[in-house]
């Protein structure tokens, strides 16, 4: 994969995560209100589902922009240099991505959507543990070009 591929890559998933986190405000703000009503006309079961599935979207792109993100590191190092690959850029942008992946549970856990908000915080941790992986990897890669 090239460096260029990889780097648009990472703004398409970018993108579709910032939009993805849109809807699913969007699906709380208006839905919300009418599915806590006591005469709900929402399907309380469709509702939690759709729910669920726009946070898997949203943990599906972060997840593949982190890979992306990992793969422009490792063809952006020069051939040779034991260079660090996470600087203090890499690691703010890290911690923001992070925390914006973990919205969607503590909103969800706020507004007392149990069912789904225990589901979006599970994905929450896989990501933690993929993004350790992917570190791992990335960091004995380096260790190996010195």
């Amino acid at each position: 994969m090239s460096l260029d591929l990889a780097n648009s890559n990472v703004n398409r998933n970018i993108t579709l995560a910032g939009t993805s986190v849109a809807i699913f405000t969007f699906l709380l703000f208006f839905l919300y209100p009418r599915y806590s009503s006591p005469d709900s006309n929402i399907n309380p079961v469709l509702f939690q589902f759709t729910l669920a599935i726009i946070v898997s979207v949203i943990f599906s792109l972060v997840i593949s922009a982190t890979y992306y993100y990992g793969t422009t590191l490792t063809l952006s190092l020069p051939d040779g240099q034991g260079t660090p690959i996470f600087g203090k850029a890499e690691a703010f942008w890290l911690i923001g991505y992070s925390l914006l992946l973990l919205e969607p549970s503590l909103i969800l856990f706020t507004v007392n959507l149990l069912a789904v908000a225990l589901y979006a915080l599970v994905l929450w941790f896989s990501y933690l543990y993929l993004t350790w992986l992917q570190f791992k990897k990335l960091t004995k890669k380096t260790k190996s070009t010195r």
